[in-house]
């Protein structure tokens, strides 16, 4: 089953063709180990999913790349030709000449609106090219006013428009320092609006994969790429082929539907965090080795970071809620094929606390901010008033006291 890729702002065309070339390298190497009807279930499994065939015989992704201004959706659609390997269709993008400038009201209220039809006939057009779709990734950064504003007006309609297909929301945690002056008020009314309209959000958190750059990976001097780059490795760990419980022999048709069905049992419980081990310099690779023990046992102490190292399994009832049965709460996924030059590598994706302190911090800086009127002007001129950051506010704070209660 296919999956349509929903790219917003400059940070998710970015991240969205650092993903598709991630996969496209993945699938293009074979694996020693693996038989050729492995490979060639995996590439077949792979490219329905993620790419449709052109008459050229190059694969092209299944996205619609979306921005308000035309820099970076140009460039992306440039990077990804010059590749050879993969690229986008050159009819499935949509920009203007002026962005939203960092504020999310101008994306959510007048550059959603104004533009929907058009963005929704793109959706329209790429879905018609599937046999059968399985619902939508979208990717977006939470802090600028393109991908948040207008990716939560595209979510809701996506949603609108595709009642049963599944949306799950990559979304950009920004940084703990500060991006822009606004990007508190901008993440508390993304988070809210998405929480009504997608089945699940994914979170990276920009200071967390800064960390995996400079003490894992060793960059001296990090950049967006680098930190895209990181991001797309941990996605590119988790949609790629696997074999479940129920599908041990072949491939699973729908992982990512079953993923969150997994892991989202309550509408209350959205948020999902994504770890993948090991991570390093493609050039230490060769001289590394790693057991499943190992890795698995890794795994498990960055799910419970602040215990004591400790031994166990991923079925230990003290992992999870008690109104959850642990055979239930846990699903393990396997491929005998290595992943993107890694022999052997592991990714855990849960339903936890773990953005509770971050999630908490971002709504009372946003809130102080609220409380002394700060820049709300920016936001009543295009339609957003203070009732709708109130209405933001109290589902957030529901999301929070959920999370702290679990």
């Amino acid at each position: 089953m296919s999956i349509v890729a929903v790219q917003l702002g400059q940070c998710g065309n970015q991240i969205g063709q650092e993903v598709f070339n991630t996969i496209c390298g993945d699938v293009r190497g074979t694996h020693g180990l693996c038989s050729k009807k492995e490979n060639e279930a995996y590439h077949d499994a792979c490219t329905e999913r993620f790419f449709s065939e052109a008459e050229s015989g190059v694969p092209v992704a299944r996205a619609v790349l979306v921005d308000m201004e035309p820099k970076v959706i140009s460039q992306t659609l440039s990077i990804a030709a010059r590749s050879g390997h993969w690229k986008y269709n050159d009819q499935s993008h949509f920009c203007q000449k002026q962005g939203s400038g960092n504020n999310w009201a101008n994306g959510y209220s007048v550059h959603g609106p104004r533009n929907k039809e058009v963005i929704m006939n793109l959706v329209r057009k790429e879905v018609e090219k599937c046999d059968r779709l399985s619902g939508f990734f979208t990717i977006m950064s939470m802090a600028g006013g393109t991908g948040s504003g207008l990716g939560a007006f595209v979510t809701q309609c996506l949603r609108d428009a595709f009642p049963t297909s599944f949306i799950l929301n990559h979304v950009i945690w920004p940084y703990g320092t500060g991006e822009v002056i606004v990007q508190n008020y901008n993440s508390v009314l993304t988070l809210s609006h998405l929480y009504q309209s997608s089945d699940a959000l994914l979170v990276h958190e920009n200071d967390v994969i800064h960390k995996i750059c400079a003490q894992l990976m060793h960059i001296k001097q990090i950049s967006f790429r680098d930190v895209n780059q990181v991001i797309a490795h941990q996605l590119g760990s988790v949609f790629q082929p696997a074999h479940t419980a129920e599908a041990s022999l072949h491939y699973s048709r729908n992982p990512l539907g079953d993923l969150m069905e997994t892991l989202v049992p309550h509408p209350e419980f959205k948020m999902l965090g994504l770890r993948n081990i090991p991570q390093m310099p493609e050039n230490s690779l060769a001289y590394s080795t790693f057991s499943w023990h190992g890795l698995l046992k890794h795994l498990r102490q960055m799910l419970i970071a602040n215990a004591k190292m400790e031994e166990g399994s991923f079925r230990d009832p003290s992992l999870y809620t008690s109104w959850l049965n642990p055979q239930d709460a846990f699903n393990e996924w396997k491929t005998p094929r290595a992943f993107n030059k890694y022999e052997k590598s592991a990714s855990l994706v849960s339903n936890s606390q773990f953005l509770l302190k971050p999630l908490d911090n971002v709504v009372g800086k946003a809130w102080n901010m609220f409380a002394s009127k700060a820049y709300v002007h920016q936001y009543t001129k295009f339609g957003i008033e203070e009732e709708d950051f109130l209405d933001s506010f109290t589902a957030l704070e529901q999301v929070i006291s959920s999370y702290t209660n679990l």
